[in-house]
């Protein structure tokens, strides 16, 4: 079974979006002040810690190479054609 093409549009199109916010707000002014903002001093120090916004920049990447593998993936389809029918 495959995906209907308007639901592989809208999850390539979240995938890009999440993964530039995820890649580059933990590094701008508002991230800090958003943590800041956070009522527990242990959340507000994990938030504002580098390894986890470099973990928020990673998650951010593995995003965008999805998207990217499904765009590839949808190519390479149209460049195929369409298949036998299925039984």
């Amino acid at each position: 079974m495959r995906p209907d093409p308007l639901l592989r549009v809208l999850f390539v199109v979240y995938c890009i979006e999440a993964g530039l916010f995820l890649f580059v707000a933990p590094w701008t002014p508002s991230w800090s002040r958003f943590a800041a903002l956070l009522p527990w001093g242990f959340g507000r120090a994990i938030a504002l810690a580098p390894w986890f916004r470099g973990l928020a920049s990673g998650f951010g990447l593995v995003h965008l190479l999805w998207a990217l593998h499904d765009i590839d993936l949808f190519l390479r389809e149209r460049r195929r054609g369409p298949g036998p029918a299925a039984p």
